[in-house]
């Protein structure tokens, strides 16, 4: 059978939302630009993604009907995903082979290095993806090349690296401050870099004019072109046709029942809470944010998942009626870009720092571990796009505290944390559009593979 000439990748993302959206949104990007795009997820999340502007096909990950759920155990899931996913990988690139239709280039989530060698194997690029910020990359980096050993004591005086403001305790990833804590993850971020110097290509979800100096202080360790903010077309430049979503969903958001509630309300007069789709706070922390906000004269609008309910004070829900709804999710995206919103509470999950700042949002951030605090410190002190609350010696953020932050955003400082927050969506839009340097860096990365292609065949 003759091979077809269009370019064609398939892209692999870690199976969570946080590492699906980005990864899925690259995919549309490439898509628009001429090149045949596969999203590989596993069998349990596939049912989650909905999206004409690229293929999806199942890999396994050993744990079919439920996923990460029925694996318990980090360690566990991490060993079957690559023991099983290497496998349905290396068969759908040869099924796509046999079809006529032989795969490029695999676009791996750096959490998954193995990938690479399944894609050299078969005759094809490999294109790490990273879903942090360059920030962080560079921290882990550090610590891959030895330069930096743990556990991470900056409790005397603060970590200072090349290319990176100080980073006193409080601003360092928890990984690494304390290793033991979370050892399976933090092994995975560490074998990001285990093969990075045989990979033909290293990406990451950031732009140039956000962390241009930070990217740069790595690239000979991290070489990453950086290719964000990989939200949709239609909060950007507005490119691709009906690009206003993600394509992907692991909740079923009440978008209607948000959207209608927020136009009755006015503008920048909302203050929206969001923790994502991972992070489980203390009933205390719930406890906090509860009487922040009834004490504050704003409305709110908060996403608490149905597994977090029961962490509410009792009595809450009711008691706030008209001045808050709270929801199990919604669209967050079509939240942020409402112009009720004035103020967004957040863990600082590298996915939602980089919509607030793409949709202009002023925040509060509530980072609660691993690369989250780092996020918040810039939020804070290098973007000035926020405020960050600060945590008692229980680590929780008080109330009084919290009421100090939200107040600061939507009264006291509002309009220059606007203001800056204005700068950053306007800087996002530009790397994303036309002659953008993230366009750039895409349409590059393209015209590799056109030759690449080209000479295949």
């Amino acid at each position: 059978m003759e091979k077809s000439n269009q370019p064609h990748v398939i892209v692999l993302p870690y199976p969570s939302q946080g590492h699906i959206n980005p990864l899925l949104q690259f995919a549309k990007r490439l898509a628009a630009k001429g090149v045949r795009a596969t999203l590989a997820t596993t069998t349990n999340t596939m049912q989650s993604v909905h999206t004409s502007a690229v293929a999806v096909e199942p890999i396994s990950d050993g744990f079919d009907d439920a996923g990460f759920a029925e694996a318990g155990k980090e360690g566990d899931y991490l060993s079957s995903i690559r023991e099983h996913g290497s496998k349905s990988l290396a068969r759908l690139l040869d099924n796509h082979k046999a079809a006529g239709f032989p795969v490029s280039c695999v676009i791996y989530d750096a959490f998954f290095p193995w990938a690479l060698d399944v894609a050299r194997r078969h005759g094809a690029l490999g294109a790490a993806f990273f879903t942090n910020s360059a920030t962080v990359c560079a921290i882990f980096s550090h610590i891959h090349s030895g330069a930096l050993t743990l556990p991470v004591n900056v409790e005397d005086e603060p970590l200072v690296l090349p290319g990176l403001p100080p980073l006193n305790s409080c601003d360092v990833p928890t990984f690494i401050r304390n290793p033991q804590s979370y050892p399976a993850y933090l092994a995975m971020k560490l074998s990001q870099f285990s093969n990075l110097e045989k990979a033909d290509f290293v990406f990451a979800n950031t732009f140039h004019q956000l962390e241009r100096q930070e990217a740069e202080s790595v690239e000979k360790q991290w070489p990453a072109k950086l290719v964000g903010p990989m939200l949709p077309s239609a909060y950007l430049d507005g490119r691709i046709e009906g690009d206003k979503g993600y394509g992907a969903s692991l909740w079923k958001p009440l978008s209607e029942q948000c959207s209608a509630w927020l136009s009755t309300k006015a503008q920048e007069s909302v203050i929206y809470i969001s923790f994502g789709s991972m992070v489980s706070v203390s009933s205390k922390q719930m406890e906090e944010m509860a009487w922040a906000l009834t004490s504050t004269n704003s409305d709110f609008l908060w996403v608490v998942r149905e597994t977090e309910r029961d962490k509410l004070p009792p009595g809450f829900t009711e008691s706030v009626k008209g001045k808050g709804l709270i929801v199990s999710w919604c669209n967050q995206l079509e939240t942020l870009a409402h112009p009720a919103i004035g103020c967004f509470v957040t863990h600082c999950g590298w996915n939602s720092t980089l919509e607030g700042l793409a949709l202009g949002v002023p925040m509060v951030a509530l980072p609660q571990w691993s690369d989250q605090v780092t996020d918040a410190k810039f939020i804070e002190e290098i973007w000035g796009v926020g405020v960050r609350a600060k945590e008692d010696k229980s680590g929780v953020a008080g109330r009084e505290e919290l009421l100090y932050c939200l107040k600061e955003v939507m009264e006291e400082r509002g309009h220059k944390l606007r203001s800056n927050a204005r700068k950053w969506r306007k800087l996002a839009m530009e790397a994303t559009d036309q002659g953008g340097s993230s366009d750039n860096a895409i349409n590059q990365f393209v015209m590799k593979l056109k030759v690449a292609t080209a000479v295949e065949n």
